[in-house]
């Protein structure tokens, strides 16, 4: 969407490659190859046609073979991580025997300029080896110092997808001590002193109403831990947090480069989280499939001691995310708030003095919004710009669906929530979840286990007044339900979702039931065994 300025379906990204995997006769339809697919111009691409130079080091997950490489999708040069997520340090000993459930279909961890590339692992996990977000950053840099003189005179577009803070949570010992003893008292005292800071600072309101923590049936209260496992959790926590320190220091180093090149107040600077909060858990079985914690056991050091560094896999579970998340509900992988309302930074000295200095922006915007308001910026049009598809580089591209926030951003109007977008409607499905919103109105659509309906029906939302998603009024106003719920089939014509039963086991989270044997009763057994270790037994070196 980001790149694209169009929805996620009509993208390729309907559903993720690593559950296309699984499941492929259910999503075996267009707009949903699990790649950035050809049917859209990225804008990579448009501003490469037009004299840009474009740069990418990173995070890409957006296909793994050749011809969906960065390389060949608009960037002149190109550091690549292919899939989803990688141990920060390069340290991947799982490979080769175990070539886990995650990677069975990833030859290649890294490339750049479209070739395979090899990292040394970085088993001292200092500061002076390998590190993913100390990499990408100095590595776009030097492609930025690298320039020839002719593409010094150009324009640049550079891409830093982080991978971090993206478990397995590891970075630097002195990153993670900076924030020792800070999440001793728990998720739960995170959530109120996060929630209270808001309100002082003036990004929430003080009489929000913030929704209730969701848990799972596989988590254990914070009350009821051990005390060794009380500490290996907020070991996470700081893990997380110095992740997120050390991401800071990196956008500083582009800021000081910017600078010192007399470039900062000529470029448009944006810095944005790409979902809500990670809430996948040790007691549930992420990506990487149903032989999580055999291959952890391994290959793997978790003790106290150890988290953080390159030989520990590390995450932080659900409690702590919703701490992230509040007042917002659930998180990343939910079509709630909590999971699709994300930080965002904007900075660019030429906008109107109303959109400068601190302001906080009220106006509902979308991802979909950033490649229509860089081509705004640069002066360039979209090749289907009559909102039609159009010819581009050969080939039949779909219009975007996203707005340029350049009126908005370059006047003085309202700050409200159809600033930018009007009362035009959007939507949004991912692993069979969904939700609808136009104005303040907002229909979402979750499994029961973790809060939806009973029946299955859309729960209905006025986030005008209820932000937190924390009263249904989907019984006292069905004629709202019923005007949404066409908009909505509307939007699944116009972008081809496919539409079903939310996904059980979707990569990244497991809602623990299997009544449909999805995952397979020894999985299920194995993971229970492990939390049985875990609660009666003192800590293996392997914990």
């Amino acid at each position: 969407m980001l790149l694209s300025g169009t929805d996620n379906h009509i993208a390729g990204v309907g559903v993720m490659s690593e559950q296309k995997g699984r499941d492929p006769e259910r999503w075996n339809v267009p707009g949903h190859e699990g790649f950035l697919n050809h049917n859209v111009a990225a804008v990579s691409e448009i501003l490469q046609d037009n004299g840009y130079h474009t740069l990418i080091s990173g995070k890409w997950h957006l296909g793994l073979r050749t011809e969906n490489n960065p390389a060949v999708r608009g960037f002149d040069r190109s550091f690549a991580l292919l899939p989803g997520t990688s141990n920060h340090y390069g340290w991947e000993p799982q490979f080769g025997k175990d070539y886990i459930n995650f990677f069975v279909r990833i030859p290649v961890l890294y490339t750049e300029d479209g070739k395979k590339h090899d990292v040394e692992p970085n088993l001292n996990h200092d500061k002076k080896g390998f590190f993913t977000s100390d990499f990408y950053t100095d590595n776009l840099i030097n492609y930025l110092d690298d320039r020839s003189e002719a593409d010094k005179e150009k324009p640049f577009f550079a891409y830093l997808p982080f991978s971090a803070p993206h478990w397995p949570l590891q970075c630097a010992k002195e990153d993670r001590d900076r924030y020792k003893g800070m999440y001793d008292d728990g998720p739960d005292a995170l959530r109120i002193k996060r929630m209270e800071r808001m309100k002082e600072l003036g990004l929430i309101p003080k009489d929000i109403r913030p929704h209730d923590v969701v848990v799972g049936p596989m988590n254990t209260e914070w009350d009821e831990m051990t005390d060794y496992e009380r500490q290996c959790s907020a070991r996470s926590m700081e893990c997380f947090a110095g992740m997120v320190d050390n991401i800071d220091q990196n956008v500083g180093k582009i800021v000081d480069y910017l600078k010192k090149t007399g470039e900062f107040d000529n470029t448009f600077i944006v810095f944005q989280s790409d979902n809500g909060a990670e809430g996948a858990t040790y007691e549930a079985l992420p990506t990487m499939g149903a032989d999580l914690m055999r291959v952890i056991n391994e290959y793997y050091d978790n003790s106290l001691d150890n988290i953080g560094n390159a030989t520990s896999f590390a995450w932080y579970g659900t409690r702590w995310a919703q701490a992230s998340t509040a007042p917002s509900r659930l998180y990343k992988m939910f079509t709630t708030e909590g999971g699709i309302n994300v930080p965002f930074v904007v900075h660019y000295p030429k906008f109107s003095r109303e959109r400068q200095n601190g302001t906080t922006i009220r106006a509902f915007s979308s991802v979909m919004d950033l490649t229509p308001t860089m081509l705004d910026l640069a002066g360039i049009t979209h090749p289907a710009a009559n909102g039609k598809p159009a010819q581009f580089r050969g080939r039949e591209v779909a219009p975007m669906r996203g707005s340029s926030w350049v009126p908005f951003m370059m006047g003085d109007g309202l700050n409200s929530p159809d600033a930018i977008h009007g009362d035009t409607a959007m939507g949004w499905e991912l692993f069979g979840r969904a939700a609808v919103r136009q104005l303040n109105w907002k229909l979402v659509s979750i499994e029961s286990s973790m809060g939806g309906r009973k029946d299955g029906g859309w729960q209905l939302y006025d986030l005008s007044t209820d932000p937190g998603e924390t009263v249904d009024l989907a019984d006292e106003k069905p004629e709202k339900v019923k005007e949404l719920t066409e908009i909505w089939e509307q939007y699944r014509k116009e972008t081809g979702v496919v539409w079903g039963t939310p996904i059980k086991f979707v990569g990244e989270e497991w809602d623990g039931n299997d009544e449909d044997g999805i995952v397979g009763g020894d999985a299920i057994t194995q993971t229970k065994a492990w939390m049985k270790v875990r609660k009666n037994e003192a800590p293996p070196v392997k914990s």
